[in-house]
């Protein structure tokens, strides 16, 4: 009985194949991609630029906060990389679609405070800042709203403290172990009831120079937030050891016993080739490689990975993003950096369920505003078992369920379908065909419900024709 999974009334994603008996099923898993939309933020106030990154987005009781960095990448003449100090900006939104920039009157730019800047070089040498809402039932009131961020003056992770996720102050050291250049992410694990912290680091560093090291990414616990284990890196098993850059790891929403992570993968040619001079903007490419080569070798993607104890990472190696057609912008560095935290919007479509939405910066490197656009996916979507004409199975290994309703998120063509059987030692419980395309369909079962095998040992057992299964759930 030790290798039964016991799943209980939690949603079950197919992000890994956990569940699934690998040998008897047939259905192919694939990686579904965003579907970009329409920019909700332009980053043109003069204390912003096309450096305006790492954006992450904090829920908080209907309101969405959303924390970023302010700068430029480059002077006016291309010869010095952050030509002034980098701020911390916040926006806010009721939707996820519509976002304001509120005047703070916190830090004061160029002689004024009308600005949206919550944190300046008075209070840190910034790199990055990362913010989440602290729901430990144990975290003082004036500790709600944490933040973390390197500061460059001492090179350690620093924790900042807010009691209303707008006037944060510097706390304490976090660690200094690791480079923490980028954004460095933590939350509290409500199902593990401990906090995780996800940072940069490098490994295979020929001599002094970092920059011919492997970016990687790696992972800390702790149970106070101040006295830390010592960071390890994520283990991908036998994936290829690849240059990672941000990590964007975040617990989701809906099955928050998954951790899902949105790692940009960092890749830097070894010289010029005759492919960059084809792009469109290929001379301000070659004017910037004066400052650093790697400004203008360097290209980056994102990929899609989960997690069931943060430590275990199932990765896609195949894009979950890429910059898209060619364009004067695009194809650099800095491309497809998404930012912390999805929210669930209204759908453009009329009648169409809600959406998740998430956001990724463009423009970096073009010494014009940067520019934040919203992408979208279905609900569960990032990963589903697909069946072609041709009928298909998934098979499950055993399992233990708790509930009387099994619900779905599919989708079938007309002719396609869906059918489900529940298989215990002593009986079978077969589902009508299903058709239709629902977040959460209900799966009528003939001569009984899924009470009767409710807390035994059971398979699941799916044949598929033209469909999508994106998830599952016993209630």
């Amino acid at each position: 009985m030790s290798d039964i999974i016991k799943i209980g009334s939690r949603r079950e994603l197919f992000w890994d194949e956990y569940l699934i008996d690998t040998g008897k099923t047939t259905a192919s898993r694939q990686l579904n991609k965003l579907q970009p939309k329409e920019v909700v933020i332009h980053h043109d106030s003069p204390w912003e630029g096309d450096g305006c990154n790492y954006h992450c987005i904090v829920e908080d009781d209907g309101l969405f906060r959303m924390y970023y960095l302010g700068w430029e990448m480059l002077d006016p003449d291309v010869t010095l990389h952050v030509p002034r100090p980098i701020v911390v900006c916040y926006a806010e939104s009721k939707n996820g679609k519509d976002w304001i920039k509120p005047d703070l009157g916190i830090c004061e730019f160029e002689g004024s405070r009308r600005n949206n800047i919550i944190l300046d070089s008075n209070t840190a040498r910034f790199d990055n800042f990362f913010v989440f809402k602290d729901t430990n039932p144990d975290c003082p009131d004036e500790e709600r709203y944490k933040g973390t961020a390197i500061d460059w003056n001492d090179k350690y992770l620093w924790c900042f403290t807010s009691a209303n996720g707008i006037q944060f102050q510097k706390a304490w050291r976090m660690t200094n172990q690791g480079k923490f250049d980028t954004l460095n992410v933590a939350f509290w694990d409500s199902v593990a009831k401990t906090y995780r912290c996800y940072i940069r680091d490098f490994h295979d560093i020929p001599g002094n120079d970092w920059n011919a090291g492997i970016r990687d990414i790696r992972w800390l616990e702790s149970a106070d937030f101040k006295e830390w284990t010592t960071p390890e890196r994520l283990d991908f098993g036998d994936g290829e050891d690849y240059p990672l850059y941000t990590n964007a790891v975040q617990p989701y929403y809906r099955a928050p016993h998954l951790l899902a992570g949105f790692p940009s993968r960092y890749v830097e040619k070894k010289e010029w080739t005759p492919n960059f001079d084809d792009f469109a903007g290929a001379h301000s490419r070659k004017k910037r490689m004066g400052v650093h080569p790697r400004y203008g070798l360097a290209i980056t993607d994102c990929l899609f990975m989960s997690s069931r104890n943060g430590r275990k990472w199932n990765r896609w190696d195949e894009a979950f993003m890429t910059p898209g057609p060619e364009h004067p912008y695009n194809w650099v560095y800095g491309d497809c950096f998404p930012a912390v935290g999805m929210i669930e919007t209204g759908n453009d479509l009329p009648y169409a369920p809600n959406e998740l939405s998430m956001y990724a910066k463009e423009g970096h490197w073009s010494q014009q505003p940067a520019r934040l656009r919203r992408y979208t996916i279905r609900i569960d979507g990032f990963v589903s078992y697909r069946a072609a004409y041709t009928p298909s199975t998934i098979v499950t290994r055993p399992f233990i369920y708790e509930g009387s309703r099994l619900s779905i998120n599919f989708a079938t063509s007309a002719r396609g379908y869906v059918k489900i059987k529940l298989i215990s030692q002593d009986r079978t419980l077969n589902s009508v065909e299903l058709f239709g395309d629902k977040l959460d369909k209900t799966v009528p079962f003939e001569g009984g419900g899924p009470s009767a095998l409710s807390g035994k040992p059971v398979i699941m057992e799916i044949t598929m024709r033209d469909a999508e299964l994106f998830s599952f759930r016993f209630q």
